[in-house]
């Protein structure tokens, strides 16, 4: 307990260095205002002054001014007699705003009669082209609206009358010992006023129940997750605020042939033997319908061919992604007796020079196994 007629360096009472930062002051003072607060430590005077004590330190060393003149000077720079008569009268509330918020359960609360709604989401599933190429859909959105009977308030007279609890200050103020303390009125919730006429159609809510068709327009380029925000087509506000938000969440359905990574478009193509061996010209489809592809002699299954600008468009404008074609070679599975024939023959003929990445393979295994 301090020494009276003395005073402790206020650095040393709130156990923080000359230079400790802001940040480090007001951690500093929040864990000994949980410690030794009246409120946790009911008839214990020495907690009472530590309490004091530390408050005034935070007091002094939070304000830039008053830091530097203490810095400077030591008390005598503040002129300070003691916490109880430099800070009388003083709302704690007001100089240390959420430390006491961690206290009393909730910080400082300024009244107000209206609220803003709620931001609502809804997921909205659309096609792989719908979301390369942009849509518009109706959907149906059950939300509440504001009640149109009393605009809102919950009030057949669409006021409320004074709250008597707080007098319409929407807070009740507590005094105990050298401080006070400001708390959200329970009677009205913090609004100033309570309702008592309630309105026949919303049954004082503020509010009913219904089911909004609305248009969304979605971009082109959207991907799964991309949110489209409507503005102002949330929930209504409490006591006729502002309503809040609708965020429309995009799921894009699988495409059977096409594959996705971010703007780009990929798919695979089964071409033949001899469609690789001889070359070919490929109906490729795309985004935009089919288009003519040249596969050259020679192609190997897996090579993936570019088809520039057929992929998605960018989201926010300025050109599109491209399509990758990946070209796989289809072994035939039931052959005719003359179709084995004429494949042998080639066999025959080709022989290993016809094959020279087995070629060269082959002769890599005989090098390592001998």
């Amino acid at each position: 307990m301090p020494v009276a007629g003395t005073k402790r360096d206020y650095y040393e009472v709130l156990g923080v260095e000359k230079n400790a930062d802001p940040q480090m002051l007001k951690s500093a003072y929040r864990k000994a205002a949980l410690k030794y607060h009246p409120d946790r430590n009911p008839g214990d005077k020495e907690a009472e002054e530590r309490f004091k004590e530390a408050s005034e330190a935070y007091a002094v060393l939070s304000d830039p001014d008053q830091r530097a003149r203490y810095d400077r000077f030591g008390h005598a720079g503040n002129g300070f007699e003691g916490f109880g008569q430099g800070f009388a009268g003083v709302n704690l509330n007001d100089i240390f705003g959420d430390i006491f918020g961690e206290i009393f359960g909730g910080g400082r609360r300024s009244r107000t009669r209206t609220s803003r709604g709620s931001d609502l989401r809804y997921n909205l599933e659309i096609s792989f082209e719908e979301a390369a190429f942009g849509c518009e859909v109706q959907v149906k959105v059950p939300r509440p609206k504001r009640c149109e009977a009393c605009g809102g308030t919950g009030s057949r007279s669409k006021e409320g009358r004074t709250c008597p609890t707080c007098g319409g200050a929407g807070e009740v103020r507590f005094t105990q010992g050298f401080f006070s303390i400001s708390r959200t009125c329970n009677h009205c919730g913090g609004t100033g006023a309570v309702i008592t006429d309630p309105c026949g159609s919303c049954r004082g809510a503020g509010k009913v129940e219904s089911e909004t068709a609305l248009t969304v327009k979605i971009p082109p380029g959207v991907d799964t997750g991309t949110r489209v925000r409507l503005a102002g087509e949330g929930e209504p506000g409490e006591l006729g605020g502002p309503p809040g938000d609708l965020y429309v969440v995009v799921h894009m359905r699988e495409h059977p042939i096409f594959v996705r990574e971010d703007d780009e478009v990929l798919c695979e193509v089964p071409i033949s033997f001899t469609q690789a061996a001889l070359g070919a010209q490929l109906d490729v489809p795309t985004l935009d319908g089919k288009l003519k592809m040249k596969v050259p002699p020679g192609t190997q299954t897996g090579k993936v061919f570019r088809l520039k600008g057929k992929g998605v468009p960018h989201l926010h404008g300025g050109g599109r992604g491209d399509q990758h074609v990946r070209v796989v070679i289809e072994t035939p599975t039931h052959l005719t007796g003359r179709q084995r024939e004429l494949l042998e023959q080639f066999a025959q003929a080709a022989g290993e020079e016809a094959h020279p990445q087995s070629k060269s393979f082959f002769a890599k295994v005989r090098e390592l196994f001998g």
